[in-house]
């Protein structure tokens, strides 16, 4: 792991998101309401997975440093004929928490097409990315 010891621990704060993309009819499932189907309700499930994790990133990415997380939040919703899967995560510490982020909204992704598989395998997750990271030396705001 790469040593933060000598760091000041400030307020770190990440925002990640990605989408998935299902077949219209389930995604018309989806538009109506989080649906529940034979494994339960689907959103609920996922951000649930999210935040879950956030909170076990250290011990999925080797390298990691393990982090008490003082905000995760996950957001999930129907825009533009796709999913949309946001987190927000966020804590004092000497090492950002963007990686806690990104791995939200991909367990989130993943969950949601296990519990969707049973209507269609055409499902396809995609552009898992970091949207803004602040209180590091390095700020980013993705500006597209």
């Amino acid at each position: 792991m790469v040593d933060v010891s000598g760091k000041e621990p400030t307020h770190r704060r990440a925002v990640a998101e990605c989408f998935v993309d299902l077949p219209p009819a389930v995604l018309d499932r989806l538009e109506n309401g989080d649906i529940v189907l034979p494994k339960g309700p689907v959103f609920q499930t996922a951000v649930l997975a999210g935040i879950m994790g956030a909170k076990q990133t250290s011990t999925l990415i080797p390298l990691c440093h393990p982090l008490g997380l003082d905000q995760c939040d996950v957001r999930i919703g129907v825009e533009q004929g796709r999913i949309r899967i946001e987190c927000t995560a966020g804590l004092v510490a000497r090492t950002g928490v963007e990686m806690e982020a990104l791995t939200a909204v991909s367990i989130a992704a993943l969950t949601v097409y296990d519990m969707c598989k049973a209507l269609s395998h055409d499902i396809v997750i995609n552009q898992v990315r970091l949207i803004e990271k602040t209180g590091g030396k390095k700020d980013f705001r993705r500006s597209d």
